[in-house]
């Protein structure tokens, strides 16, 4: 590793922000809410990291003259600022990314350890990292062991509550996520302050147990969340009589525990209860309630008031259901299919909360994309206010804090950006539209996410499993981040692993359905088909150009080069990404690649015939997808040449103008033609639309459902037409078998119906191998077969003798008709002549031919060997001793 490298790898927090001054911590915990694409926007090499970041270049090089060994610089600030301050957040966070850190190898493959082992090897990790990270523990009771204390990350600069009550793991109490969540009862916090306690009392203070001044309650985080009291040491009388009853014991009965505690108050014996199991007590009475009312809803949904009451806008039969679901989970995901009503769910189910609950604040999660027409869908169903975040951070900060708001609306970016903001507010609801953004469950937006609180929470997704069980582990973790277990023993359970800890494949699928069957509810465009419209699916194939063809081969066997190495190192997966792209690309057209006009590409001139016979039809409203802007801007000139009045919409279109030209495509009836990068493929409602046109196909399965869902949902009225342009002969073609595998894995775990217990699943490397040898067969050579080999070369062997002797017997005839023409040369040919010679020349043309070359060949067959002589004594008889020298000696 290299001295920056080295140095950036021990880099902390206290070490960050002496770099960037005395108000270091201030300007990294700012720079942090910086949006950062770690593959677009940083760069590390052995000498230098680069971060580029709002119109500025941050670089990080060693140097002997700094004190730090470090200098930092900004190419716009000439002081410590925020984009520094960026630089070493993303450095601090993202260590494992930067390939600056790495994760300790297990002690043995996770599959071969038993229940106590995994236990074993969870406790000895936060050990390790309790002794080897930084920490900074600050007593509440300087003088008291068994007290209250503060533990500060160095590394990450949060600062979290321990409770130290006895040496036991589940004894004591820290506030962080891990504790919450680990079900051990410790965590790295804990483990540091009990090691650090040890010299600061006497063997007699550690020995002594902690005895209860006062009495209290709290919440226990073992295998299972537990409701317990601790009762005063010495409490005696009526007090005692009412609360020891309890002690030592999982409280199952709320309303039976807040009596005593009243009437213990009223004794004069107060009980402090805790805030996380103050917020316990009150949502397991206020959920008994709801449950109720969730209960009746769901009974008959079909005749329930509530369908034309709770909105402004009539519910169909299962979009209620969905909302008492979510009414009687309280954290709910929603995963029913594209196209099926998510949003006016949503906007159910917070309005139902109002009523039962008395919510007031419901902040909207969704891609920037998607916020103005989540505000035009509330202005549509219901009555509540709503406001759309946007501006500069003081003017955002300003309208996070507007509480009378019903609906605050912002996008996945401003929550990175906004959170301190964000955190400071009282939530009731949070809602995540397009909830598999958090699928990532390591990545910063998904940690910062998940750290938000509120009583109440909705996930609404139509894919919150699209690859990897990971996917949905993460996306459970916000709704409740006990439900599926701590990680490591959730993925020990489910996945199938070989000896070297690959992912093979997931087990023991029931379980996990079991698990999430109180708080995930899908339904699929199957179950609801009698309320859909019907819809039809075109594949058109495409006879590729030979330019096209070029670009292909020529990355395939780059692609087949790569695949060949034993090993692959991460130049390697980045020279294959680049050829996959170029190969898909080049399906569409050259000029994608090259960016030589006009470009080659068969598939617009399909693309061509296939909009003029749409066009022609008065109906036809289309909505066509490409991935690639330069696409479209190819395709754009086609329409316009035709005079088709279109919109366009690609990620460079502001967010104010798409619900315009959304409007503009809906209700003019000229305009037939939505053209759209895969920002349309998200969250839009088109049901004006009865064709979709994909130009290319995605990788994955999901993004295609998402561009038809765009008209194929409810409220479409007519029948839907889906064309698919597939060039053969390309990775397009074989994209339509392979990648149908991917939605296994959704199905069995997300389908209450599947009966599914296990998923084969290949992964990494041999994977990747496995799945571009199925799309560019680029197996392994077979055997050679020797004498299918044999028999091939003698056959080629004898045409190319064939050639050679046609070849010599040409030299002949040609010398020999050469040598008359110049005997008769002296003579002018007379009409006569002329009219033979063509008569001649006619006749010959019937048994003249050209070969692949291009060269004249003359077939003629003789009737026996007889001929031959004849022929050749008729030439020497015309020629007599006349034979060019050449000739003379090779005959």
């Amino acid at each position: 590793m290299s001295q920056l490298k080295e140095t950036l790898s021990k880099l902390t927090m206290k070490r960050a922000a002496a770099l960037l001054g005395p108000n270091g911590k201030d300007l990294i915990r700012a720079g942090g809410r910086y949006p950062i694409d770690l593959d677009l926007d940083v760069t590390l090499t052995e000498d230098l990291f680069l971060l580029n970041i709002d119109k500025s270049l941050v670089t990080i090089r060693t140097s002997e003259e700094a004190a730090s060994g470090l200098e930092l610089r900004c190419s716009t600030c000439n002081q410590p600022c925020g984009h520094a301050g960026a630089a070493l957040a993303v450095i601090l966070e993202e260590k494992l990314a930067l390939h600056l850190a790495a994760p300790p190898p297990p002690s043995s493959p996770a599959g071969e350890l038993t229940p106590e082992e995994l236990t074993a090897q969870a406790l000895a990790d936060r050990e390790e990292r309790a002794a080897t990270e930084r920490m900074e523990l600050k007593s509440m009771d300087l003088k008291t062991l068994w007290t209250d204390y503060t533990v500060t990350s160095l590394v990450s600069g949060k600062t979290y509550r321990v409770a130290l009550r006895g040496w036991e793991r589940g004894e004591s109490y820290c506030n962080c996520p891990d504790f919450r969540k680990n079900t051990l009862g410790t965590c790295k916090h804990l483990l540091f302050a009990l090691d650090r306690v040890k010299g600061r009392f006497s063997k007699t203070v550690r020995e002594t147990p902690y005895r209860p001044s006062h009495s209290y309650v709290f919440l226990l985080y073992g295998r299972e969340l537990e409701l317990r009291l601790a009762v005063a040491e010495g409490l005696e009388g009526p007090p005692a009589a009412l609360l020891r009853p309890l002690a030592g014991k999982p409280i199952t009965d709320p309303r039976d525990l807040l009596q005593r505690l009243s009437r213990a108050e009223q004794l004069g014996h107060e009980v402090t209860v805790y805030p996380d199991a103050e917020e316990y007590l009150q949502r397991a009475l206020l959920m008994e309630r709801l449950q109720k009312t969730a209960a009746e809803v769901r009974r008959d949904p079909a005749s329930h008031p509530l369908r034309t009451t709770l909105l402004k806008t009539e519910l169909l039969p299962y979009q209620l259901d969905g909302i008492g679901f979510a009414l009687g989970a309280g954290r709910a995901i929603l995963a029913d299919d594209m196209g099926l009503g998510k949003t006016i769910q949503g906007i159910g189910t917070a309005e139902l909360l109002a009523r039962e609950a008395g919510i007031s604040r419901t902040l909207v999660v969704c891609p920037a994309s998607l916020k103005s027409q989540w505000q035009a869908e509330i202005e549509r169903h219901c009555d509540r206010s709503s406001q759309v975040i946007f501006g500069d951070g003081d003017f955002r900060a300003g309208q996070y804090q507007h509480r009378d708001s019903f609906f605050t609306i912002c996008n996945y970016e401003q929550v990175l950006r906004d959170i301190d903001t964000i955190a400071r507010e009282t939530w009731d609801l949070i809602i995540l539209d397009e909830g598999q953004r958090i699928k990532n469950w390591e990545a910063k937006t998904s940690r910062t996410i998940k750290g938000l609180r509120s009583p109440f929470a909705l996930v609404l997704s139509g894919t919150p499993l699209e690859n990897r069980l990971d996917e949905l582990y993460s996306v459970v973790e916000f709704i409740d981040e006990r439900r599926l277990g701590p990680a490591f023993r959730f993925f020990h359970t489910h996945r199938i692993e070989d000896e070297k800890g690959k992912v093979l494949g997931y087990r023991h699928l029931d379980e996990v359905r079991r698990q999430l069957q109180p708080i995930l509810l899908r339904r699929t465009r199957k179950q609801v088909m009698q309320e859909l419209p019907p819809r039809t699916t075109e594949i058109r194939r495409i006879t590729p150009t030979e330019e096209q063809l070029q670009i292909h081969a020529a990355q395939q066997k780059t692609i087949s080069t790569i695949l060949k190495k034993r090993f692959l190192t991460e130049m390697d997966l980045l020279r294959l990404q680049k050829a996959l792209l170029i190969c898909r690309m080049a399906a569409n057209s050259t000029y994608l690649v090259d960016k030589e006009p006009p470009g080659y590409s068969s598939k617009l001139e399909e693309l061509e015939a296939l909009l003029d016979q749409l066009a022609a039809e008065d109906d036809r409203k289309i909505v066509l997808f490409s991935e690639w802007t330069n696409m479209l801007n190819l395709i754009e000139p086609m329409l316009e040449k035709r005079r088709l009045p279109f919109v366009r919409l690609d990620g460079s279109v502001p967010q104010n103008r798409r619900q315009g030209l959304v409007r503009q495509f809906q209700q003019d009836p000229a305009c037939k033609l939505f053209i759209t990068t895969n920002a349309g493929s998200t969250g839009l409602n088109l049901q004006a639309a009865n064709t979709i046109v994909n130009v290319e196909l995605p990788w994955n399965p999901a993004i295609l459902e998402q561009r038809i869902a765009r008209a194929h949902r409810m409220g479409q009225q007519r029948p839907v037409q889906v064309y698919l342009l597939v060039t053969e002969a390309t990775l397009e073609e074989n994209l339509l078998a392979t990648l149908a595998g991917k939605q296994e894995l959704a199905l069995a775990v997300l389908d209450p119906d599947s009966d599914v217990t296990a998923v084969n699943l290949a992964s990494g490397i041999e994977e990747l191998k496995r799945r571009l040898e199925q799309l560019f067969d680029t197996r392994p050579f077979a055997p050679i077969d020797e004498s299918q080999r044999q028999k091939t070369e003698a056959e080629a062997a004898a045409l190319v003798r064939k050639e050679k002797l046609a070849a010599a017997g040409g030299q002949l005839l040609n010398a020999a008709f050469s040598f008359l023409g110049e005997v008769f040369a002296t003579q002018e040919p007379s009409a006569t002549d002329r009219e033979l010679a063509e008569a001649l020349r006619s006749k010959l043309a019937t048994c003249m031919d050209r070969d692949e070359q291009g060269r004249l060949q003359m077939t003629v067959t003789l009737p026996d060997e007889g001929a031959v002589e004849h022929l050749a004594l008729s030439l020497a008889r015309i020629l007599g001793g006349n034979l060019p020298e050449t000739l003379s000696h090779q005959s």
